[in-house]
């Protein structure tokens, strides 16, 4: 059938009641919000706060991951080892894992008593749990597999006759690797880069696990909008709004790589 042509409606009736399930609640969002007191409440000073430490984390977080993410995607895509299907596995466990039972799992490994974190609190005096820098590993962990996934598949298209090009022209492998496979893969990079960070931002289940929720210090907006839908529902519209409106943004940001004109 032509992509132009009318659907049947056995096919657009089921289509129309999912996209009703999945819009009638953003048009709830909508509908709720303040919208006369709106600047108000964002201008409060636990609001600023929360959406500063949220932009600095998802920041830092995203930094993280392309420091790490982008060669563990190279070995991923590039290199052939034993066990290299565990070992995507294992990058991946992070997107089908609860993010409380990452939260418990940072505990386990970085907390005071865990296999990493006691050694970081004898030797250095470093504890990671219930700070700022909990925040940000708890959303390194659950956003790096977003980039590394991005990063791998863009490796895995870019075509290497470029690079062994510039190998028989002399080039070493740290010159190959900086001047040409990063400009290949750049697309990949920032998608997975901007995809990474909105999902550090949202990120909710392993940050208050493992860094609590301490305003000016861990709570990030995604907490602060748990917090205040206990005790100020208006004021949790507003934040969660915030919250959409950098997920259209993220979402208008990767249309041109998603979708095909």
């Amino acid at each position: 059938m032509n992509r132009s042509g009318r659907p049947p409606w056995f096919l657009l009736l089921p289509a129309l009641a999912g996209l009703a399930f999945l819009v009638l609640p953003l048009a709830g969002l909508l509908a709720r919000a303040p919208w006369s007191t709106l600047g108000t409440r964002l201008g409060r000073g636990q609001v600023l706060e929360a959406l500063r430490l949220s932009l600095l984390s998802a920041t830092l977080a995203t930094g993280v991951c392309l420091l790490l993410g982008v060669p563990l995607a190279w070995v991923l895509a590039r290199a052939s080892f034993p066990g290299l299907r565990i070992v995507r596995a294992l990058v991946t466990v992070p997107l089908v894992l609860p993010p409380v039972v990452g939260g418990v799992a940072l505990l386990l490994a970085l907390g005071r008593r865990g296999l990493v974190g006691a050694w970081l609190d004898s030797a250095f005096g470093i504890t990671l749990p219930f700070t700022t820098a909990g925040v940000v590993l708890a959303e390194t962990f659950v956003a790096m597999p977003f980039l590394v996934i991005s990063v791998e598949g863009a490796l895995r298209g870019a075509d290497l006759r470029y690079e062994e090009a510039a190998a028989t022209l002399g080039a070493g492998r740290w010159t190959i690797f900086r001047r040409v496979t990063l400009p290949l893969v750049a697309p990949g990079v920032a998608a997975g880069a901007v995809l990474c960070w909105a999902r550090a931002l949202g990120e909710f289940g392993a940050t208050i696990t493992f860094a609590g929720n301490f305003p000016g210090r861990t709570q990030t907006m995604p907490l602060a909008v748990y917090l205040a839908l206990q005790n100020d529902p208006q004021a949790a519209i507003v934040l969660s709004l915030v919250l959409l409106a950098v997920s259209v943004a993220v979402l208008a940001a990767l249309r041109d790589r998603w979708v095909q004109t």
